[in-house]
């Protein structure tokens, strides 16, 4: 594993108080030509990282996705997994996800174990991430392929007890996400009470498409805002989107 450059700068960053934008890209869900839209269009917007992953890579485009974005840009590259296969030496990091709003135990801990050996060995940098899954209006292929239930999109308090759990239990990020393709994004209401109960970095992802949203995430307390299905059906819009993210940081400076 590498030295811990990646996290450094998530938690450097919400230390100033600096917002940050994510492009998530699907390898399942791109093709080549949408990529290079996409990649050309975060180089423009200044994208902070690139999360790469799904819930199931079944085309074996993840290393020709990944060389591609490194051949045109320095922009990080992370890997979101869905399993423990969805695994390349070609990212930079990897969120290392414990899905502690289910209660699956392969998706807590068992699914980690498989992967730890490789990992160790990998040049990687592992970035050890409460992921929670929020109720985002319809089921979700995470729901699914997990075979666990969301936190019901209005129990703040259980999103905020579960986030400090994860926190406690030493995971360095947490992660809320309503799910690709949600009908309602997480609200800023458990945006807010969470990033106030917690001191590690809080990314939010799922449903959001567009800019206004965005702002409204990060005005509510999120430290990084993912976007990934509205941006495979318009490339352009990481442009408004990074723009609204990142506008906060110039109304925090002043």
């Amino acid at each position: 594993m590498t030295n811990k450059g990646l996290y450094t700068s998530f938690v450097e960053a919400k230390k100033r108080g600096e917002k940050k934008f994510v492009v998530l890209i699907d390898p399942d869900k791109l093709s080549l030509r949408n990529l290079e839209k996409t990649i050309e269009h975060a180089v423009e917007a200044k994208v902070d990282y690139f999360f790469i992953g799904g819930s199931l890579i079944v085309n074996n485009m993840l290393d020709q996705v990944l060389q591609r974005i490194k051949d045109i840009t320095p922009i990080p590259q992370i890997l979101f997994p869905g399993n423990a296969f969805q695994l390349s030496y070609r990212a930079d990091g990897l969120l290392f996800l414990s899905l502690i709003s289910g209660r699956n135990a392969e998706l807590l801990i068992g699914k980690h174990v498989i992967s730890a050996p490789y990992l160790k060995m990998s040049p990687l940098e592992i970035l050890p991430t409460g992921y929670m899954l929020i109720e985002g209006g319809k089921a979700t292929t995470v729901s699914y392929m997990s075979n666990t239930s969301p936190i019901p999109a209005q129990k703040d308090d259980i999103a905020l007890c579960t986030a400090l759990a994860g926190e406690m239990l030493g995971l360095k990020l947490m992660y809320l996400d309503a799910g690709s393709g949600a009908i309602n994004p997480v609200s800023e209401t458990m945006i807010e009470s969470v990033s106030g109960a917690i001191n590690v970095p809080l990314i939010v992802g799922g449903g959001i498409r567009t800019p206004e949203k965005a702002y409204a995430n990060v005005k509510a307390g999120a430290d990084v805002v993912v976007v990934g299905n509205a941006i495979e059906k318009d490339p352009k819009l990481i442009l408004e989107l990074a723009d609204a993210v990142h506008s906060m940081n110039t109304v925090l400076k002043k």
